[in-house]
């Protein structure tokens, strides 16, 4: 599980939920979840829209697994979209998420080692998805320069 932003750069990243698992059920488990639930973690309060005086607060991009909370966003449910605007939300929703998925793809580009199974312990996959992670970041970081 990870938070990127929109340099591709992971923020928070929470191993441990593995592939077979929903992504529903290993943001319930994750400390992330647990932090947003019990909102130790410091998200930045409501701001205005440019040029108006709406305040929005900051908002996650979920898939439709993800609970409905108010610091999620997710996609209005397949059954429910008969109208454009539905349609054109779920459009945008899902170009907002495409974010986290490069980020992802871009880092399992570098480091082919998460193209597969990682074959260690478990304690040790952890720490090199960790490492990998921190590694993706300094060189999006070196690469601007």
């Amino acid at each position: 599980m990870a938070i990127a932003d929109a340099n591709y750069k992971f923020i928070i990243v929470d191993v441990g939920g593995y592939g077979k698992d929903n992504d529903g059920g290993i943001l319930c488990a994750s400390n992330i979840y647990h932090c947003l639930e019990n909102e130790s973690l410091k998200i930045p309060s409501e701001k205005k829209f440019p040029n108006s005086n709406v305040k929005v607060p900051h908002v996650f991009i979920g898939d439709e697994a993800f609970p409905l909370r108010n610091y999620f966003m997710r996609p209005f449910p397949r059954y429910q979209l008969q109208d454009a605007d539905k349609m054109y939300y779920n459009y945008r929703h899902a170009r907002a998420k495409m974010t986290v998925e490069c980020a992802f793809g871009i880092a399992s580009s570098k480091f082919r080692i998460l193209l597969k199974a990682i074959e260690t312990k478990i304690e040790n996959a952890d720490h090199i998805v960790r490492s990998i992670c921190v590694l993706h970041n300094i060189l999006i970081d070196l690469e601007k320069i």
